[in-house]
């Protein structure tokens, strides 16, 4: 393959990762008009139009799709091995492109960078937060930390985590004035603080289970916040019932601003993993970030 082609189709990737010329143009450091000219040269020698542009919109014909899926494998073969040549630095060096939900990022994540970043100043790592189940294969990115339960088979998945639970709290005040629930079911006559998705836009439906039986509860109260941080304040400002994992209300808990309930109606769960596709080949700096994330006694599947 000539030089100048491997050029082109490595700016035809960028332009359509990046969804425009502009920011296609600032990540490989060059002009916009220089970029397109590359394209027009590009669709010239192949015969076929690889985008398809109007003023608002940027993305590839039929012909650039086929050109795209048989692409994307290509570079990342050729991206792994020259990560490969790292094996032969004194020192691990690399980035590391994760995907992770802000409660994952400052529990489980930065603990783990904080320890093992100084030590490898050649190492970099790209932190991408995201509420929702970020495809690591599409949107490139190497590894990514979600909930256990909520990570294809087909994916080498590591425990990086303890087992979590949710729990339900509100003010003391709250409960002097409106009693405290039983069951879940009480809830129904309870102001509670509801959850909105970022990712999907739902409401979070609450979750209990007890001797082999589910329970999904829809709450309703005057509150709904997509951020754990207003919730807890509302709780704390005696708005009603809350619900989030655990550790968000743990301070509180243990100074008593806040009282759980329903707690046997909230059994643990699998916590964090990080995963990633089967078929990559770990990079020693790679291999060292899985070893820091590692909880204690955990293996993989």
């Amino acid at each position: 393959m000539q030089r100048d082609n491997l050029t082109a189709l490595h700016a035809f990737l960028t332009i359509v990762e990046e969804g425009s010329f502009t920011r296609a143009a600032d990540k490989l450091g060059t002009s916009q008009s220089a970029l397109s000219h590359t394209v027009r040269r590009l669709e010239s020698r192949l015969g076929v139009r690889l985008l398809s542009r109007t003023t608002r919109s940027l993305a590839p014909t039929e012909a650039g799709e086929r050109l795209l899926a048989r692409l994307r494998p290509a570079l990342d073969e050729i991206a792994d091995g020259i990560a490969s040549l790292n094996e032969l630095r004194d020192k691990p060096s690399g980035t590391i492109r994760i995907t992770t939900s802000e409660h994952a990022a400052h529990t489980v994540l930065w603990p783990a960078l904080a320890r093992l970043l100084p030590e490898y100043p050649d190492i970099k790592v790209e932190v991408g937060i995201d509420p929702g189940l970020t495809d690591i294969v599409t949107d490139r990115f190497d590894a990514g930390i979600r909930l256990g339960e909520s990570i294809a088979k087909d994916m080498i998945a590591v425990r990086v985590g303890p087992e979590m639970r949710m729990a339900a709290v509100a003010s003391p005040t709250y409960f002097a004035a409106h009693g405290v629930p039983r069951t879940p079911h009480d809830l129904a006559e309870h102001s509670c603080i509801n959850l909105r998705f970022l990712s999907r836009g739902s409401l979070y439906a609450w979750e209990f289970e007890r001797d082999g039986r589910e329970i999904n509860v829809r709450v309703d109260g005057q509150i709904i916040s997509n951020n754990t941080r207003m919730i807890k304040k509302a709780a704390l400002a005696g708005f009603g019932i809350a619900m989030l994992m655990d550790d968000h209300f743990q301070r509180e808990l243990d100074s008593g601003a806040l009282v759980r309930v329903l707690e046997d109606w909230c059994p643990p769960f699998a916590g964090y993993h990080l995963y990633y596709p089967s078929r990559r080949q770990p990079s020693p700096a790679f291999s060292l970030l899985v070893d820091a994330l590692r909880y204690p006694s955990s293996g993989s599947r």
